[in-house]
């Protein structure tokens, strides 16, 4: 069941004379259609899946415009789509998460981006980038200039967000090129403001079908004319791009009093840097700054002219540049040097070389950028000194500074069915030894922590099984591959399933089967229960792996943790060899919740009766070795001091969180532990025998328990 997005898809329908307030997302979303946009598409992931998952719920309003709107199952799907954009002038955007997405679609893109485009083709990419990300440390900007495709980043408030979205389908038609609006975390989640436009039908669409479909060998991405396509995007499409950039004002020139010095910053950066300058007292809380700033809201292709004319007759110049390499610092560089301008660029010298800007690295660097440079009319001294103060007060938590928090790595949900597995496999190398665990991107990778503390390699989404190719031979024992029904269905097939039959590789893969793309928010998948177009789950994946033909094949409910132990036991010692699948099949907690909550609401208000299961520990039994806790890390299994004076370890306790998932029972009972967990029933709207009987085991267990206290 996925989350509804009715309270967003009504702002979508805002136009000439509204307001639109919410998050930076949806106002790329309000943007699109805005803009005229013919399709749109994409990979759920966080920080974008807002995007698509309020298009592909708002049928009615892409049916009304005539948008089509498409789930891809993988990036290169995605970035496909914008092929509709090269022989047509059909406006197109996709979205998908950051470098790991990028990653997935750079054939498709470098074949998209060589032939150029008709009608605007943009490609909207959530950069999870810093402390608060879940992927590699890369950056999507190496993706721009090697396919020669613009990158926008715009300042992070919502009439700026807008304003380069529309822009940005201008920019690329202009120069026929394809467009990346690159959005970092908080951009993507920054709440504000702007003023709505009414919503353009495409001039393309559902509603305004094409009968033609001409040919122009020209705009294939095939040889010999992908060597003309390469020389057109130097000598046509980035001067042509350089003139929208100056002529419609795209990158903001910020004047300020002290005109020897200046920054150059990202766009999305804009926000952290004015902040930092107003409290060093060179800012306002308004924007107007005493350093002169050039703000790139398109930080591909720099144009040369601009960047002489803002470092020219300054004597030092700070780049301010999220992520290494230092792209855009070298650059300008360049530019300066070849125009021989003597202008020092200073930037990863004195911020640092890699790594998230926040705001204590980026005050650490002005500071030290002021302290180098010497601007005139700064006192550095009182500088340094709020500089220090600021760095006080963040560290003590003083004058409503942030205040450092202790780590708290990510962990499987309470009632999790991905959990059990884990447990099982821990299980089982107590009796088999050790074994090769190789892990894949989603909620499984949570194992990675204790008490699991598995796997040996990550290699990318739906890869845990072809990462194991190199490992299969130098291995004594077969390998364990976990890949989650997402990751199968966005190119675990492909990679790991067809090669490993196709090389008869004898390893052991298990698919989690939760029944959404759980880690991204849970979107649906090809394999859903209920999803617009599918009504099974359970056959799905299982009648594709034998189509294909694996001939080794077991489906086991995940909490049954004895079963499981079983299973994987026999899949790791076989004699018959290949490929052995076992799918672990349990429904997502938080998807199951969120429908019971709202199917039993439904039941109490018509006065049904609504039983829901929960666990307990029997202080008197448990003694108090807590092994239960090491092989199944619930969230909602803790210790309590022990009510028995005599016993000075605490006990196990449920604390009520608990979800009623039978997790710790079926440890309890699969690792042969202590039987002190105890299952008992709340009932809502009990029937008048349940209240009776209630009623007669209170009086007896209570008679019982007085007639104890006589005798003793």
């Amino acid at each position: 069941m996925e989350r509804s997005f009715a309270k967003e898809i009504e702002q979508l329908k805002l136009g000439d004379g509204d307001v639109f307030r919410g998050e930076g997302i949806l106002a790329v979303t309000k943007a699109l259609l805005q803009s005229g946009v013919s399709y749109v598409g994409g990979y759920q992931g966080a920080p974008v899946s807002h995007l698509i998952d309020v298009l592909v719920q708002a049928k009615e309003l892409m049916a009304d415009l005539g948008v089509h709107v498409q789930a891809n199952t993988n990036e290169a799907s995605a970035a496909a789509m914008l092929g509709a954009s090269i022989m047509y002038p059909a406006r197109g955007a996709v979205t998908w998460k950051s470098i790991v997405g990028t990653n997935v679609a750079a054939d498709a893109l470098s074949n998209l981006a060589s032939p150029g485009v008709t009608g605007g083709a943009m490609v909207i990419a959530g950069e999870d980038y810093g402390e608060g990300a879940s992927v590699i440390q890369e950056r999507t900007h190496a993706f721009a200039m090697k396919c020669s495709m613009w990158m926008l980043d715009p300042r992070p408030n919502l009439p700026s967000i807008v304003n380069m979205v529309e822009k940005g389908f201008q920019l690329s038609e202009a120069s026929n090129t394809p467009v990346i609006l690159e959005l970092r975390i908080r951009a993507c989640h920054v709440f504000g403001e702007f003023d709505a436009k009414d919503n353009q039908a495409p001039r393309m669409g559902l509603n305004s079908k094409s009968d033609s479909a001409g040919f122009d060998f020209d705009r294939l991405a095939h040889p010999p004319v992908t060597f003309v396509q390469e020389k057109k995007k130097v000598e046509d499409r980035l001067p042509a791009a350089e003139k929208f950039i100056l002529d419609n004002d795209l990158n903001e020139h910020v004047d300020g009093r002290r005109g020897d010095v200046g920054i150059i910053l990202q766009g999305g950066l804009y926000n952290t840097v004015v902040k930092r300058l107003a409290a060093l007292g060179l800012a306002d809380d308004f924007g107007n700054t005493d350093i002169p700033l050039l703000v790139l809201n398109v930080t591909h292709p720099l144009v040369p002219g601009q960047i002489r004319e803002f470092c020219a007759g300054k004597k030092s110049v700070l780049v301010v540049e999220e992520g290494n390499p230092e792209y855009i610092e070298q650059q300008i560089n360049t530019i300066l040097r070849k125009a021989d301008i003597q202008t020092r660029i200073a930037g990863k010298d004195v911020l640092p070389m890699a790594g998230e800007y926040t705001a204590e690295a980026v005050l650490k660097g002005l500071v030290d950028f002021f302290g180098d440079s010497e601007p005139n009319g700064v006192n550095l001294e009182l500088l340094r000194d709020r500089a220090a103060k600021l760095e006080d007060a963040t560290r003590t938590g003083r004058d409503g500074a942030d205040v450092a928090v202790p780590g708290r790595p990510p962990g499987f949900c309470t009632g999790c069915p991905e959990r059990p597995v884990f447990s099982a496999i821990k299980l089982l190398k107590e009796e088999i030894g050790d074994v090769h665990i190789s892990t894949d991107i989603g909620c499984h990778s949570f194992a990675i922590f204790e008490p699991f503390s598995m796997g040996n390699s990550i290699l990318g989404y739906g890869m845990s099984l072809a990462s194991t190719a190199g490992v299969v031979p130098l291995q004594k024992k077969r390998t364990i591959s976990v890949m989650g029904d997402g990751g199968f269905w966005h190119n675990g097939l492909q990679t790991g399933v067809l090669s490993s039959l196709f090389n008869d590789t004898d390893s052991v893969l298990v698919i989690m089967q939760n029944g959404y793309s759980s880690a991204t928010g849970q979107q649906w998948i090809p394999s859903s229960a209920g999803s617009p177009s599918h009504t099974e789950q359970t056959s799905e994946i299982e009648r594709t792996l034998r189509s294909v033909g694996v001939k080794w094949l077991r489906t086991v409910r995940t909490y049954s943790v004895d079963v499981m132990v079983d299973t994987l036991r026999e899949a790791m010692t076989t004699k018959e060899g290949g490929l052995k699948v076992v799918i672990a099949d349990g429904e997502c907690m938080l998807a199951r919740q969120r429908r019971l909550k709202a199917e039993n609401a439904k039941l109490l208000e018509a006065g049904r009766r609504v039983e829901t299961p929960r666990y307990g520990v029997d202080d008197e039994i448990c003694t108090g070795d807590h092994s239960c806790m090491r092989l199944s890390g619930c969230p909602s299994l803790t210790i309590k001091p022990s009510p028995d004076p005599l016993r000075t370890d605490p006990v196990a306790t449920v604390i009520p969180s608990c979800v009623g998932c039978g997790l710790c029972g079926e440890v309890a009972h699969a690792a042969v532990l202590c039987p002190s967990f105890y299952r008992a029933e709340k009932v809502q709207n009990a029937s008048a025998l349940e209240k009776l009987v209630h009623n007669v085991r209170r009086r007896v267990i209570g008679w019982m328990a007085g007639s104890g206290e006589a005798h003793a």
